[in-house]
């Protein structure tokens, strides 16, 4: 058996790097050092920007798509400036990331310039995992990724989408982990991760300043607000040219991409209007479960970053979404006319085989003796995973208590 993870002796424990990291920088910027890190988009901007001509901003993007990412962009300046109340490593982590996203939105739109054809790289239809974070996503997807016939994407290819010709990428997915594991020590208890494991998306709906990435880390409900009443049809197309070039560059477009973020499921009709030929595979847990973990979840990425984190906030906002994903998800099978599987938490975990074997077959999909050997390896490891203590830590969340 895996070794247990550090038990979280209350919700909104720390590690002892991160009080450290904070004071260090409070340090460094009084005695000045080091400046404070700027949130101020132009700033931001400039900063990112350097070495990429102007014209890397659009790439192939449409005038609205361009438009898209700027009003993004200062909308979560702004939220983050007037409402994160973020500590010196939170501001500082924030500055990191959002130039970061930038310099991966000019790479992106460079490289599109230089080799337009990525572009029309033809795709197999997509199975998309749907459902709110902590209802069983993830195992889905893992199991379905271990298919041979079927491909998904790396952890290393979601958080660094411009390919390279000699390819880096894992050893940098590598340095992110070994980085983020020393601030936050139950991070695979939460999500286990591998830089060249199957992972979700989500770092290309980051890439387009999609909010789930944010609105996780830090309380930005100004930005969340813009975001649920904006179009989102400008974060699908990034993230469709994202996959083609991805899908070109390792050759594997005529497989079904096994494709998995939370966010799908508040924005499900703008992601089909990009893949109207997907399989859908929607994923449910009992409500007040979901809502638990999620809390667990959101308040162990707010409180590295912020020394102002409110439980009873994070438990009311996330219930929303929770309803808004709900109803999200019936406005796009409404109109949906495509293969749907539809999945529960306490069966996938009764029998997982029977359950997979249903989906495949709901699907039109067939299941292969490979398949079911890859799979089988798949539940292995994930036997000896951190993150089956996961449950015995929220157990008492809510309670400050060890679990």
């Amino acid at each position: 058996m895996g070794a247990m993870p550090p038990e979280r002796p209350h919700p909104l424990a720390r590690a002892p790097i991160v009080e450290k990291a904070c004071a260090g920088l409070e340090r460094a910027w009084a005695k000045g050092w080091l400046p404070p890190p700027s949130i101020d988009p132009d700033e931001l901007w400039r900063r990112a920007a350097k070495g990429y001509p102007a014209e890397a901003e659009r790439g192939d993007r449409s005038d609205e798509d361009v438009a898209d990412f700027r009003s993004r962009l200062s909308a979560l300046c702004s939220a983050v400036a007037s409402e994160a109340r973020l500590n010196a490593l939170g501001k500082t982590m924030a500055h990191g990331q959002i130039v970061r996203v930038i310099r991966q939105r000019l790479g992106l739109g460079q490289l599109w310039l230089q080799r337009p054809e990525l572009l029309d790289t033809p795709l197999a239809p997509p199975i998309v995992i749907v459902g709110p974070m902590r209802s069983g996503t993830t195992r889905i997807h893992r199991l379905l990724a271990a298919d041979p016939a079927h491909c998904a994407t790396r952890f290393c290819d979601s958080w660094s989408p411009v390919p390279q010709r000699i390819d880096m990428r894992p050893l940098w997915g590598g340095m992110m982990l070994a980085v983020a594991r020393q601030l936050d020590p139950w991070i695979d208890a939460l999500h286990p991760m591998g830089a060249m494991r199957a992972e979700e998306e989500l770092g290309w709906i980051t890439s387009a300043l999609g909010h789930s990435t944010f609105e996780t880390q830090w309380r930005v409900p100004s930005f969340t607000s813009f975001c649920e009443k904006r179009d989102a049809t400008p974060i699908y197309r990034e993230f469709a040219r994202i996959l083609r070039t991805d899908a070109a560059h390792h050759g594997n477009a005529m497989r079904p991409r096994v494709l998995k973020v939370p966010q799908f499921s508040e924005e499900l009709p703008a992601l089909l209007a990009q893949f109207p030929c997907a399989r859908l595979v929607i994923a449910s847990r009992n409500g007040e479960d979901v809502l638990r973990s999620a809390v667990s979840l959101v308040a162990n990425q707010m409180t590295i970053q912020s020394d102002h984190v409110d439980l009873d906030w994070i438990e009311s906002e996330w219930r929303r979404k929770l309803d808004l994903s709900h109803a999200m998800v019936e406005v796009a099978l409404a109109d949906f006319t495509g293969p749907v599987a539809h999945v529960h938490f306490d069966a996938l975990g009764a029998n997982w085989e029977a359950e997979i074997a249903r989906i495949y077959a709901e699907l039109g999909i067939d299941l292969a003796p490979e398949a079911r050997t890859a799979m089988r390896a798949e539940m292995c490891e994930s036997e000896h995973s951190p993150h089956r203590f996961h449950a015995m830590q929220l157990a008492r969340f809510r309670s400050g208590k060890a679990a």
